[in-house]
C-alpha cells in the first residue's frame, strides 16, 4: 500500500488528509475534482484551519484503504461555500 493511499481518511460526508501519513508529494492535488488540496506550502489563508482539522479528525477516523465512489449528493455540494457547519464527526 502506498503512503497516498493511508494519508486519507473518511468521515460521513467529509475526506481529510492525515499530515503525520502525508509526504506532500502533491499527486492528489491534481487528481482532486474539486479543486480543494493544496501543496501544505500552497494553502489559502482562508483555509489554514483545515489543516488542523484535518490532524484532529484522521486521528479518529479509519483510513482509505481502497477505492471509494463520491458520496451520492458530491456533485451538488461541491461548489457550496461556507459548509463547515454541515460536517459530521
Amino acid at each position: 500500500m502506498c503512503a497516498l493511499s493511508i494519508a486519507f481518511a473518511r468521515g460521513p460526508n467529509f475526506l481529510v488528509i492525515d499530515p503525520d501519513e502525508c509526504i506532500d508529494c502533491t499527486l492528489c492535488v491534481a487528481e482532486c475534482p474539486v479543486d480543494a488540496i493544496f501543496a501544505e506550502d500552497d494553502v489559502p489563508a482562508g483555509q489554514q484551519q483545515f489543516t488542523a482539522l484535518n490532524a484532529e479528525l484522521a486521528k479518529i477516523w479509519k483510513p482509505i484503504i481502497e477505492r471509494k465512489d463520491p458520496l451520492p449528493d458530491a456533485e451538488e455540494w461541491k461548489d457550496v461555500a461556507g459548509k463547515l457547519d454541515k460536517l459530521e464527526r
